[in-house]
């Protein structure tokens, strides 16, 4: 066969193979674009980092970032907003997710438009907004089923602390020794969520069952609750583990972490507690977030006399 050296066809009807230039080009198109979009995650990874955002909110917008560079099939900075509209659309309609979901994947590329390349082409685009659910609580019953189900030791104690203290899992991985103050029965949690600082109160008995657990630990580490060689857990473990006890306890609710947190701010609050030393303890940045609490309060809602008895 008689090829040109242009990688043409040298007679009629013979395939012409390609030139090494245009063969090598088409070979490394994909792959340019998947670096230049690999580089971006990074920068948005970075940017996420220094912006406070916790490593489960980080997570999901590299995440949400990855699906729309594969659904636009091109470097992020040549998408359009119509590539934007087209991905949430199919999200939405394949996808069948909740508006909350479409409201993480809209924020994770708001962000990324906005910080990364300075552009506003996220802004306008209009989702629906994500349904207003009352969190889920469990009894005080459910709890005690909860924690008498879960592991005796370190997953027994992460379980006591999650709901004794109203702690987000993020802040229970992160939590140092040198944070706890046995004496005064109080802990600081150090950069939670909004990189802010603030105060929790410590159970009187979980105070002395971690003392115990702390002292008989092989390997020494910073961490309060840790793997078997001192390394912090993820927030994964903690999550299984609740689940796994949740499980066993023949509990019903889907229960997680957070529906710790949820139970001890509605038990406090039921107890007489005042709203706003319940807003300092879970970190709330204003009164509107813990106002939720007094919606699922059924105990507050029973002492409520109904106008009927009163005629």
């Amino acid at each position: 066969m008689n090829y040109t050296e242009n990688g043409k066809q040298g007679r009629e009807g013979e395939r012409a193979l390609p030139s090494p230039e245009n063969a090598k080009f088409k070979q490394n198109q994909p792959r340019q674009e998947n670096q230049e979009n690999t580089k971006f995650k990074q920068k948005l990874r970075q940017e996420l980092v220094i912006s406070g955002y916790s490593p489960m909110t980080i997570k999901m917008y590299l995440g949400y970032f990855s699906e729309f560079a594969k659904f636009a099939k091109k470097p992020a900075d040549q998408a359009e907003r119509d590539d934007i509209v087209a991905f949430l659309a199919e999200k939405k309609e394949k996808g069948k997710v909740s508006n909350a979901t479409l409201a993480l994947a809209h924020a994770a590329l708001h962000f990324f438009y906005r910080n990364i390349l300075h552009k506003k082409i996220v802004e306008d685009i209009k989702i629906a907004k994500k349904a207003k659910k009352l969190p889920t609580v469990l009894s005080k019953d459910e709890v005690r089923a909860l924690i008498k189900a879960t592991k005796p030791k370190r997953d027994r104690l992460i379980v006591e602390f999650l709901y004794s203290s109203g702690c987000r899992v993020s802040e229970v991985v992160k939590l140092q020794t040198e944070n706890l103050n046995y004496k005064e029965r109080i802990g600081a949690v150090k950069g939670g969520k909004g990189n802010k600082d603030r105060t929790i109160i410590l159970s009187k008995e979980w105070v002395k069952r971690v003392k115990k657990y702390i002292d008989r630990k092989k390997v020494k580490t910073p961490f309060v609750f840790s793997k078997k060689n001192g390394k912090p857990l993820s927030t994964d473990t903690v999550q299984r583990i609740v689940k796994e006890a949740a499980e066993k306890a023949g509990i019903q609710k889907r229960v997680t972490p957070h529906s710790l947190r949820h139970s001890y701010a509605t038990h406090l609050l039921e107890a007489g507690e005042n709203i706003r030393n319940i807003q300092v303890l879970l970190g709330h940045a204003g009164l509107n977030t813990t106002q939720i609490y007094l919606k699922v309060s059924v105990e507050s809602l029973k002492k409520v006399k109904s106008p009927l008895d009163g005629l």
